[in-house]
């Protein structure tokens, strides 16, 4: 369980390491109030919708399981959506259009198909909680980078204004790009694991192509080959 929690925070980091999101990343990440808020919404719909698809993943029909997955991520982000609109209005008009758009994520719709649909209520929910934390992690890593350079505030606070010049290039896309290369490199570095090409068994659709087939079929055979020599 432990292992299920944590998963997600450096090792598969949904966005530094998965590189999943990266819209909603780049696009709110100029305050670091802002990555924290689209954090947070982004892990209760996960959270939510991990939780009620692992409860329904016996009954939903498996040709309809996609539909059936986004109308259930759909309906906890519109919830979040509209609490967030009551509670927080300044930072619903700062997400503007990317809160809603949590309905479309790679990363909710990504756990849903590969974790929940195939898990129990408490691992899912584990692991949404895991996920979300990497994932706000991330983006106020990224908020706060950038705003702190960009700017010379950090949450909305002066720090280094007026002592250092902002380089505004750092809240334009050029900056988000800059900063989500380097905190990629960095994530790659902290998990101890370097970037490898893996051959066709790490393929997900290796099962239906004929060249990694065709590759299998070889390896085996000079498997034989050599060990008859």
């Amino acid at each position: 369980m432990i292992k299920t929690l944590t998963n997600g925070i450096l090792k598969e980091n949904p966005t530094l390491r998965l590189v999943l999101g990266t819209c909603p990343t780049l696009a709110v990440t100029t305050v670091a109030s802002n990555g924290l808020g689209m954090g947070i919404a982004a892990t209760l719909v996960l959270i939510g919708s991990n939780a009620a698809i692992s409860l329904l993943r016996n009954i939903i029909p498996e040709k309809v399981r996609i539909p059936a997955y986004i109308t259930i991520i759909a309906g906890f982000a519109t919830i979040i959506q509209m609490l967030v609109k009551a509670f927080a209005p300044a930072l619903d008009e700062s997400l503007g259009i990317f809160l809603p758009l949590i309905t479309v994520n790679c990363i909710i719709f990504g756990r849903a198909e590969m974790y929940a649909s195939k898990n129990g209520v408490l691992a899912s929910v584990l692991d949404a909680i895991g996920m979300g934390i990497g994932f706000t992690a991330a983006l106020v890593a990224m908020g706060s980078i950038r705003e702190l350079i960009g700017v010379g505030t950090l949450f909305g606070m002066t720090v280094t204004k007026g002592a250092i010049e902002p380089m505004l290039i750092m809240i334009l896309p050029p900056g988000g790009f800059f900063v989500f290369g380097v905190l990629v490199a960095l994530a790659n570095k902290l998990s101890g694991k370097e970037a490898e090409i893996s051959g066709c068994g790490a393929c997900g659709a290796a099962p239906f192509c004929h060249v990694a087939k065709e590759a299998a079929k070889t390896g085996v055979e000079a498997g034989k080959g050599g060990g008859n020599g």
